[in-house]
């Protein structure tokens, strides 16, 4: 009988019914909250400013992102009723307990970034996870 496996990291904390937790963490995680929460952690900003703010985020994943985090309680939308109608989007407390881990995956990103594109150019000569041998020629 082989013997009972040793669980390590974070997973062997955690209840049985961990789903919610990895949900969570793959919310969180997700690169367009990570910058969602980032930039709303200056203050509330309407959203073509935050649109703006965030390059290369469209407007349907700044929206899906958004209601997202509202949902979880992280953001707040204030609706103001004016002409023209203003809504401005806010971190929570919840929402701002999130910005010293949010600003510490953004700045490993910027400290990292050239050593992970060398790492990735070289991937592309060798394949992952394999040296290149070197080739010789036939004798005989």
């Amino acid at each position: 009988m082989a013997p009972a496996r040793q669980i390590s990291g974070p997973c062997g904390e955690w209840p049985e019914s961990s789903a919610f937790i990895r949900e969570v963490l793959d919310r969180i995680g997700d690169k367009w909250t990570v910058l969602t929460v980032s930039t709303l952690g200056a203050g509330s900003l309407r959203y073509s400013d935050l649109q703006a703010s965030i390059p290369g985020i469209s407007q349907r994943m700044l929206t899906q992102t958004l209601k997202h985090l509202e949902r979880d309680g992280l953001v707040t939308r204030t609706a103001y009723a004016e002409v023209p109608p203003r809504v401005e989007y806010a971190l929570t407390d919840l929402g701002r307990s999130l910005i010293d881990a949010v600003m510490a995956m953004a700045d490993w990103a910027v400290a990292h970034h050239g050593e992970i594109a060398g790492n990735r150019a070289a991937s592309e000569l060798t394949g992952v996870g394999r040296a290149k041998a070197a080739v010789s020629a036939p004798t005989g």
